[in-house]
């Protein structure tokens, strides 16, 4: 409203009056609120006597399946200006003259409401040939035959959605007090809606007739099918107190059957992307298009208001992101359940994103954990670019890989979720990491592959440790073990004893762990698996120290930066230097260890590995502090802060920081 108003008041000066046309245009999809916004705005305009000549609306319908055209609208017009019966004018020609020479004699000024536009063929005959009076267009779609200020409308936020509702509920009944019991709920339902006004009104009539049921009946009921719509509109009225019609999927049907096939097609496909958002090379895959002819599509459809760009900053049409309203994806994916052949195409259309997701993220794997010597991944040039490319496409990624409980796309998103731990740890996403890991693990057992399923299980046990469950990180690696051993791969045998080990230490069975990861460097010595053998020494080291073994530990710890820096392996070198750094300072020599814990934080800013430079810079404060110098510790716990925040390690970060405070305090 504080958009649209300012654009309906009358010229200030006289220059301004005489100025082309100027027509305001209310736009966005289905059930958004265009026409209720446009009557209230011409309500507030007429209020403040912008319009002494009052208002002329006509509902154009121009998503019925017979909407009113142009001539049949002059004839409603001529009739509201009083011009009727045999005064009318008998050829359609000579109406729309008297129409126009009524508008540009009619001194006081007057606002014309076109509303439910869909093509301009129904609104550029009925425009007025002065600038005297004021136009109003509502429309789903973006008009572009005139320069028009367009107001796009967007979903409610939530404290929207949830306020809409309960007024809805207040106006039927003050006393009703669900809101204020069952908030959680009440958000849970809104989103169901889409943040849509017109859903919303359905479910605040819907609530309004179940008075005696919660708000999380609905939610559950909602919740249980596969196109809210359809929930929604079996449960409403048809109507509001006005006549209107308070249904969403004829609403969604109407501008479905408009597009043309090849828009209708790449909706359809779009409703069965994984993921909220979905990138443009993505959604090419898809279609099974070129990137171009898709970028051509989505910008046809987002005229429609029935998809949405979404920049990601990256400022490229590459770097768009597509995303479907959630009611409108579940429309889409209804039309594609509903048609044998339209599944088929679906099911082929999901083959295609999964294998484009699966190539890119395996590459961009390979880049994360290349080192010198070893081949060369395709497209990204660096990990930043990897890293990048991931963080944009981690939703889709995610969704995809857990198409592995499909038996037809099972093989791909195992591939896919095995590709993604190294991507996940980094960026310290360990719910996705454990959530696909368990679906890999569990494809892999309904497919009788046992190889994979040891990788799954070994991935879900590092997840789990990370996320603090470590018994079950220890029954996931003993599993791994096991599986690899049947299996007779001693480099995953080996990997599973190092990662068990691990998990041993976190429960502190350190003798254990001792054991597990001495089992493992023996493997790895045995098979020349040097990359393996410097874990292993890495996380022996860690048990060493555990066990008050430090002079063994320091000796693991330099082992490990040996055979990294042998490697050239620079990222891994960073966590050599950080883990030495640490059993040099149990020993005393705290000199060396800030040399060491200052090399390791220089390897990670290389690369980016923010929750390793926080734990160097963690390390560092707290070696300055025992050296008595607490504003160097103070500046230095600031920055770990820092790290940890852009690390998604909240907790660290917020330790950190207060570790900061405290020290200056005691400064003051």
């Amino acid at each position: 409203m504080d958009r649209l108003l300012p654009r309906l008041a009358p010229a200030a000066n006289t220059e301004a009056a005489t100025l082309p046309l100027l027509i305001s245009a209310v736009t966005g999809m289905g059930g958004i609120g265009k026409t209720a916004l446009a009557v209230e705005a011409a309500h507030r305009a007429l209020a403040k006597g912008w319009f002494p000549g009052g208002t002329l609306f006509v509902d154009l319908r121009g998503y019925d399946d017979n909407p009113v055209t142009a001539d049949q609208a002059v004839l409603a017009l001529l009739d509201a200006l009083g011009v009727h019966g045999p005064d009318l004018p008998p050829t359609t020609a000579r109406q729309y003259d008297t129409y126009r020479a009524l508008l540009a004699e009619r001194q006081d000024r007057t606002l014309l409401v076109l509303d439910n536009v869909s093509t301009p063929s129904q609104y550029l005959p009925l425009l007025p040939g002065t600038a005297h009076h004021g136009v109003l267009i509502t429309s789903r779609d973006r008009p572009d035959a005139l320069p028009l200020r367009v107001i796009d409308l967007e979903v409610l936020d939530p404290d929207e959605s949830a306020a809409l509702v309960t007024r809805a509920l207040h106006e039927a009944d003050e006393r009703d007090d669900r809101p204020a019991r069952e908030p959680t709920a009440l958000r849970e339902l809104t989103a169901l809606c889409g943040h849509l006004p017109l859903a919303l009104q359905i479910a605040g009539a819907m609530l309004r007739r179940r008075r005696h049921r919660g708000i999380a009946s609905l939610v559950a009921e909602i919740g249980k099918g596969a196109d809210p719509a359809a929930v929604l509109d079996n449960g409403s009225s048809g109507t509001d107190v006005y006549g209107r019609s308070l249904l969403l999927r004829p609403v969604l049907e109407t501008s479905y059957r408009r597009l043309p096939p090849d828009q209708a097609r790449l909706l359809r496909l779009l409703a069965l992307a994984p993921g909220a958002e979905t990138g443009t090379e993505a959604v090419a895959a898809l279609a099974d298009l070129d990137t171009e002819a898709t970028l051509s599509l989505l910008e046809d459809l987002a005229a429609t208001h029935l998809v949405s760009p979404v920049q990601d900053g990256v400022g490229s049409a590459s770097g768009l992101r597509w995303r479907l309203h959630d009611l409108v994806r579940g429309f889409g994916a209804g039309v594609v359940a509903g048609d044998a052949g339209l599944r088929e195409e679906g099911e082929a259309a999901r083959e295609r994103v999964l294998a484009f997701y699966y190539r890119w993220a395996d590459a961009a794997d390979d880049r994360l954990r290349w080192w010198p010597g070893s081949r060369e991944p395709e497209r990204f040039a660096d990990r930043g670019q990897a890293l990048a490319w991931l963080d944009s496409e981690r939703a889709g990624l995610v969704a995809a890989a857990l198409w592995a409980r499909e038996e037809r796309h099972a093989d791909t998103a195992v591939r896919l979720a095995l590709c993604l731990g190294t991507y996940l740890d980094w960026r310290r996403y360990f719910d996705d990491w454990i959530t696909v890991m368990r679906a890999a693990q569990e494809a892999s057992y309904r497919a009788g592959d046992r190889h994979n399923e040891a990788r799954a299980w070994n991935n879900l046990g590092a997840a789990l440790r990370e996320a603090g469950r470590v018994e079950e990180a220890i029954d996931a690696h003993t599993r791994a073990r096991d599986l690899f051993q049947a299996a007779e791969d001693r480099h995953g045998e080996a990997a599973a004893w190092n990662n068990l080990g691990s998990a041993l230490r976190e429960a502190g069975r350190v003798e254990e762990a001792i054991d597990a990861h001495t089992r493992a460097l023996d493997l790895c010595q045995a098979a020349g698996n040097r990359h393996g053998e410097a874990s292993a020494w890495n996380n022996l080291g860690l048990a060493l120290q555990e066990a008050g073994r430090v002079e063994e530990a320091i000796e693991a710890h330099t082992r490990d930066l040996d055979l990294c820096r042998a490697a050239e392996h620079r990222h891994r070198e960073a966590t050599a230097w950080g883990n030495l750094g640490v059993a040099l300072r149990k020993a005393g020599r705290a000199a060396e260890a800030i040399e060491a814990y200052g090399k390791g934080l220089e390897v990670c800013r290389e690369f980016e590995d923010w929750y390793g430079a926080g734990q160097n810079l963690r390390n560092l404060a707290r070696a300055h502090e025992h050296a008595n110098r607490p504003a160097h510790a103070h500046t230095l716990w600031l920055q770990a802060a820092d790290a940890y925040t852009r690390a998604n390690a909240p907790t660290e970060a917020t330790q950190a920081h207060t570790r900061a405070t405290e020290l200056n305090e005691t400064e003051i």
